[in-house]
């Protein structure tokens, strides 16, 4: 039986839990059914270092979201709902082709809506000779039981941690439900694949990378967040707290959100992590 037909006939592969039967077509949060929509597919030298090597991240972006971010970068991918349908073959191609084109891995940027077609299409692209490490780069709102059933087919995980405070989630990314889920997320994660392992190229092979986005006057809650990861993950987590925040989508209808982080406030977190015990801090 096909992932996408076990799991989206009674849709439960992310915390939204929608119920829907996706393979009849029907939609819930994401508003998709059973069939992939990608928005772009191609070689990236955006991401992290270790991610990038020399050739670059053979990046898939997939369409929509299961988050309602007010302040998203790519409002026009996660809630516009850019792209194109293909089917799961189609899929496993695009694979395929970023690997014959150089790329590092394989790296899925917001695949939690779409994860079981994407294990449909890595099931046949590795049958087809699929070598690379498979990078699962996700918005952090993952339901832990279904991140389960990846082991053995994801090999980095890469997840936004963007709130720890539930008023501050449910306000900025539309559901205070989003700290529980996250942390429960990347503590699997982390079980399944540890922290992350490098080449001798200094390119990941597997493990765990931490993303954070600073937001302007939310010290407090990054402090919290820093915490969790040195605390109850590990100091060895490769963390990237990332200080390229600006005013996007709907981010200009909340005062607190029109300004970027205040100077400093990124060196400042850094600190902090390097006294929590974090030393593997993206540059």
């Amino acid at each position: 039986m096909q992932y996408s037909e076990r799991y989206l006939r009674w849709c439960c592969v992310c915390p939204r839990a929608c119920e829907v039967d996706r393979i009849a077509g029907q939609r819930g949060w994401c508003r998709l059914d059973a069939t992939p929509r990608i928005a772009a597919a191609q070689l990236h030298m955006g991401e992290e270092r270790p991610l990038v090597g020399r050739r670059g991240s053979g990046t898939i972006f997939f369409s929509s979201c299961n988050l309602r971010c007010v302040f998203c970068q790519n409002s026009d991918i996660s809630d516009g709902n850019v792209g194109r349908d293909i089917s799961v073959q189609e899929l496993a191609e695009t694979m395929l082709r970023l690997e014959v084109a150089g790329a590092e891995n394989i790296n899925l940027v917001t695949p939690t809506h779409q994860a079981p077609m994407i294990l449909d299409a890595l099931k046949i692209a590795r049958h087809r000779g699929l070598q690379l490490p498979l990078v699962y780069n996700s918005g952090g709102f993952d339901e832990p039981n279904f991140l389960a059933e990846l082991e053995g087919h994801i090999d980095i995980y890469m997840p936004d941690m963007k709130f720890n405070d539930p008023d501050l989630a449910e306000r900025y990314v539309g559901t205070r439900s989003y700290p529980e889920y996250n942390r429960a997320a990347v503590r699997e994660m982390h079980r399944q694949v540890g922290d992350l392992e490098l080449d001798q190229r200094g390119v990941a092979r597997r493990g765990l990378l931490v993303r954070h986005l600073a937001m302007p006057s939310s010290a407090d809650d990054s402090r919290a967040i820093i915490e969790f990861v040195a605390n109850e993950i590990s100091v060895n987590t490769y963390i990237n707290i990332m200080g390229q925040y600006h005013p996007a989508h709907h981010a200009h209808s909340y005062p607190e959100l029109r300004a970027r982080p205040a100077r400093g406030a990124i060196a400042q977190l850094h600190d902090f992590a390097r006294k929590c015990g974090l030393h593997r801090l993206a540059d």
